[in-house]
């Protein structure tokens, strides 16, 4: 189970590397154009909106993962004996249910994008739009594995952060 969670952590933070890189070469490539450097490329803001959706969809599991989410759980933990691990345990499980019972209106949101094409990039939005069931997915299925972890005793479901590198 720790194995499976491992890995898919390391591919979602490679894909939101990659998605940053994106970001990032658009910005630089628009700024170079604003500033007169190269020429104004019209397709640089939309391409770094949509790497900026991407990081987003792609990043909220990793962000329950490390506990940067918004948490509201001073009472919670604060409570005595099991009754935060419980509570740990039903959030990650509604959190989870959530996730999946929306992807299937996700994934008809996605398919009205076949019909639609992005102005300047010409790319069909169906690519776009699928970062809301990417965002679905990754978050309902890191939810779930917390849940299941929590209920196999491997972890206690409290936010996963790793030592700062200074």
């Amino acid at each position: 189970m720790a194995r499976l969670i491992d890995v898919l952590t390391i591919i979602l933070r490679c894909a939101t590397g990659l998605s940053f890189m994106v970001m990032i070469f658009a910005v630089v490539i628009q700024l170079l154009g604003r500033s007169g450097v190269i020429p104004s490329i019209i397709w640089t803001e939309e391409l770094s909106r949509f790497a900026l959706i991407w990081l987003t969809a792609l990043g909220v599991g990793l962000g329950l993962r490390s506990g940067d989410l918004v948490n509201v759980d001073l009472i919670c933990e604060a409570l005595p004996g099991r009754a935060p691990w419980v509570l740990r345990l039903v959030a990650a499980a509604i959190t989870a249910a959530f996730c999946f019972v929306l992807i299937p209106g996700a994934l008809l949101y996605t398919s009205i994008g076949v019909r639609q094409t992005a102005p300047a990039l010409g790319i069909h939005m169906n690519w776009i739009y699928m970062a809301t069931v990417a965002a679905f997915a990754t978050l309902g299925s890191l939810a779930a594995l917390r849940a299941i972890a929590m209920l196999m005793g491997v972890e206690n479901g409290l936010p996963n952060r790793p030592e700062e590198v200074l």
